[in-house]
């Protein structure tokens, strides 16, 4: 808890802090840390950094964590030596993690995950011998004797976790991995007793729990994560889900957490623009097939929404996986009644999924902690120092607020007068509302820390020097990059900043010039009208979601409503557009795109704009010369370092440290802005 925090108020989500009997065991509240594979899982020298990130969230009050995946086999393997749980040795080794959060008062669950022809190895294997789009290597299709052998590392795997000093197991049987390949037509073609129909295609799930179960005894947790939407043609029917939750729970499953979508599915479930709780009707389908207690996952990221679902018996608990990452305090802040202070997790999955689809160790972009807990500290200062931070944008704010909370009187300038930043131009694009959460949070943790904001301030150098600052910081950010086009002055000519921020008036025909990040955001803020996201209803006739359940995977036919202009992208460079967009969100904003019929054109010239519109042409030979009529052109042509003080500060003698843009104009890098103003504030 801050030190300045305010007073804890009365628990306002009793539901949701409820202790739940499970017979064998009890867990404090219905909070479930969700699955999140972080990289530190494979590698054993990492342990000691795993057993801090889980026990820290363990402090903050989480009822059930569930670890990332552990195959149990090698031909399970998410990626070569990756993750495995297979022998006494490894059992050992995770005691350092068990005995930690065991100590902080908590409880946690190893997951279990084979990922099948999802596996990033040569060796991989399924049901059937069917590649998946998204990975290289075709799998080899199991036999028999191998699926039995299987089954039987699974319990072999839950016997060491319960070795290890786990509560319990989850089984991965979601997501397109192992388990939910065996229950599909769309990868199961066998016609053996492991497949040929629904009965036999679950017939794996079952075996394992009965196996887990036998291996574990009666006093261990079995979650099992079952998918309840593949979001995949010749996916599950509703039929074939319910009749496997019934005989799954007949096997011994005490917990069912439930899994959305397969990681090839066409149907976004994870960013930012998925309304908040979206496929809770999907859980509410499965409490009314089982007895057992079942958890809701899947963009619920505020107590207020996990409450809700609770208080209407859609679910018995609320899977939070990157939430946790965001803020390991979420549990006992909102049971304290202190939500205001939950730093918010927005989805944007640049620092946790991108990392983990990446290869790289997750962290989270507004905790750059999450994961590195023994390698980021924020002590308390032995020398507290008079510091001032310029500009309240993400890089910034981390800074002051990080700085404050060390001991240090800071004070922060902001020449607008609100505080944001970027984030505050990025929370008005459609599908990115969740950003309104951080600017919440950062105005909030201003308060507590004791930081001094200074609003509609544009601090010169003089008054800094005349200030004595022991140091100086300047996150002063960017400003859009005009490029050097005829024309550029040209009335119907606006910066993105002028369009979203500023809110000029736009025509109904508009031009694009950039097809980055900021460039896909600006033109989905042009084609879309008002906020989807915040619509379900309109979210899943956008993506071809249907309620009829008879219909294998749950799709239908996308109908994206019209665009609300016509739009053309334009971009220098020939390479294909949006390509450097996020790994696991880009394809969202590509389709999203495509859907309204944006018009793209890339490999092009900037001639001149008039009042015809933007002349342009193609190749080194200017070639094919066209005019693209437009009412404006909007210009997304990247952006420059604001940075003005730092020379005449720098030859005063202050200290000056450059953080974010103001350091590297990069659009959208939130994430090394955020991390640099902490990692600055940790280290003064």
């Amino acid at each position: 808890m801050t030190a300045n925090s305010s007073a804890p108020q009365p628990n306002p989500y009793p539901h949701l802090f409820e202790p739940l009997d499970l017979g064998h065991t009890t867990l404090r509240n219905r909070v479930v840390m969700g699955s999140m594979h972080t990289g530190l899982e494979d590698r054993p020298w990492h342990m000691n950094r795993l057993a801090a990130y889980f026990a820290e969230r363990a402090r903050g009050g989480v009822g059930l964590m569930i670890t990332g995946g552990f195959a149990p086999n090698r031909t399970g393997w998410l990626l070569p030596f990756g993750a495995k749980l297979t022998s006494k040795t490894e059992a050992y080794r995770h005691r350092t993690v068990t005995k930690a959060v065991h100590e902080a008062g908590g409880k946690i669950a190893l997951q279990i995950l084979h990922a099948g022809r999802y596996s990033y190895w040569p060796r991989s294997v399924s049901a059937s011998a069917i590649k998946s789009p998204i990975n290289p290597f075709k799998p080899r299709a199991l036999s028999s004797k191998g699926v039995e052998d299987t089954i039987d590392d699974y319990a072999r795997c839950a016997k060491l976790a319960k070795l290890a000093g786990y509560d319990g197991v989850e089984i991965m049987g979601g997501e397109g991995y192992f388990i939910n390949q065996f229950m599909t037509p769309r990868v199961n073609k066998r016609t053996d007793k492991w497949g040929g129909d629904a009965a036999g295609r679950r017939r794996i799930a079952t075996e394992i729990v009965r196996k887990v179960r036998a291996a574990a005894g009666p006093d261990f947790i079995i979650v099992f994560r079952l998918s309840i939407a593949d979001f995949v043609e010749d996916g599950q029917t509703w039929d074939e889900i319910a009749a496997a939750a019934r005989d799954l729970e007949a096997a011994g499953v005490d917990i069912f957490n439930t899994d959305i979508g397969w990681h090839e599915a066409r149907v976004p479930t994870i960013v930012t623009s998925v309304p908040r709780a979206a496929f809770v009707e999907w859980t509410a389908r499965l409490k009314a097939e089982v007895s057992v207690p079942v958890c809701a996952s899947n963009r619920i990221n505020m107590p207020e929404t996990a409450e809700e679902i609770l208080t209407r018996g859609d679910a018995d608990l609320v899977s939070l996986a990157r939430p946790m990452l965001a803020d390991p305090e979420w549990a006992i802040k909102s049971e304290q009644g202190r939500t205001d202070e939950i730093n918010t997790c927005i989805a944007c999955n640049q620092a946790c999924l991108d990392h983990a689809f990446s290869n790289k160790h997750v962290s989270c972009l507004l905790n750059p902690r999450a994961g590195n807990e023994t390698l980021l500290t924020l002590l308390p200062t032995r020398r507290g120092k008079k510091i001032a931070v310029v500009g309240a944008g993400p890089a910034g704010l981390s800074a002051a607020v990080s700085l404050a909370q060390r001991g240090h009187t800071v004070d922060l300038f902001e020449s607008d007068d609100k505080i944001g930043g970027q984030f505050d131009i990025a929370r008005r694009i459609p599908g990115k509302e969740e950003f309104s959460e951080t600017i919440r949070y950062y105005t909030r943790q201003i308060e507590l820390s004791g930081v001094r904001l200074h609003l509609n301030t544009r601090a010169t150098a003089q008054q800094l020097i005349d200030g004595k600052y022991d140091e100086v910081v300047l996150a002063t950010g960017v400003r859009p990059r005009i490029p050097g086009i005829p024309g550029i002055d040209h009335p119907k000519v606006l910066t993105y900043a002028e369009l979203v921020r500023d809110g000029k008036p736009v025509g109904k025909k508009v031009a694009v010039i950039g097809a980055g990040g900021i460039g896909f955001d600006v033109t989905e803020f042009l084609t879309v009208e008002g906020h989807p996201s915040l619509k379900l209803d309109e979210w899943k006739e956008e993506w071809g979601v249907t309620d009829d359940l008879t219909v294998r995977g749950f799709l239908t036919t996308p109908k994206p409503a019209p665009a609300a202009r016509d739009v053309v992208m334009l971009q220098r460079k020939s390479s294909s557009m949006g390509k450097d967009l996020g790994k696991t969100s880009g394809w969202v904003h590509r389709a999203a795109v495509k859907a309204k019929g944006v018009e793209q054109l890339k490999g092009v010239n900037y001639e001149r704009i008039d009042d015809a519109g933007l002349h342009i042409s193609y190749g080194e030979q200017r070639e094919r010369p066209t005019v693209i009529e437009c009412d404006n052109v909007i210009l997304c042509a990247g952006q420059e370092s604001v940075r003005e003080l730092e020379q005449p500060l720098k030859d005063a003698g202050v200290n000056v440290h450059l953080i974010g843009g103001a350091d590297l104009a990069a659009e959208l890098d939130a994430k090394r802005a955020i991390g640099q103003g902490t990692r600055l504030a940790a280290g003064l």
